[in-house]
């Protein structure tokens, strides 16, 4: 009678690794990798190019026309928060890398500060070109976000 017991004990306790092979340690969470990978974000070792997360950005000119100024910045960090200076306000939104360099770009968060007319006619133009933003091309320290009505140029801030 003992060695029954003794064997169905055993058999319990080997069968304990299986159970918790195919179930989770979080109750209502199934087991295995829970984190779908987003197929319009290019992954490690497609030959897409990878955006620059973390990196900061001054903007050098916008469809050839060079900033002159205060220039706007823009940065993405791994949040996929942007960030940045327009000129005269500070603008935060979300933006997302896509498949084939390709850039989405969400509204704006802006501070309500006023400026000058130029200055904020430019601020305008800055944050137009960013919301229209189509695609993106890295090449050496320079970022060129393409819109549907020319190019944004950003150099790597230091």
């Amino acid at each position: 009678m003992n060695a029954l017991r003794i064997a169905a004990l055993l058999a319990a306790f080997a069968a304990v690794p299986a159970a918790y092979a195919q179930t989770s340690t979080v109750p209502g969470r199934p087991a295995g990798p829970t984190r779908q990978v987003d197929t319009k974000v290019p992954q490690p070792g497609q030959l897409d190019k990878i955006f620059p997360l973390g990196a900061t950005w001054t903007a050098v000119s916008l469809n050839g026309k060079p900033f002159t100024g205060d220039r706007p910045s823009f940065s993405l960090d791994d949040q996929l928060r942007a960030r940045g200076f327009g000129g005269c306000n500070n603008y935060s939104a979300t933006a997302y890398p896509l498949r084939e360099q390709g850039l989405a770009v969400g509204p704006f968060a802006l501070t309500k500060k006023t400026c000058d007319k130029a200055v904020m006619s430019v601020e305008q133009a800055f944050l137009v070109a960013l919301r229209t933003a189509a695609k993106w091309d890295i090449s050496g320290p320079i970022l060129t976000i393409r819109t549907q009505n020319g190019e944004l140029k950003f150099e790597r801030a230091i």
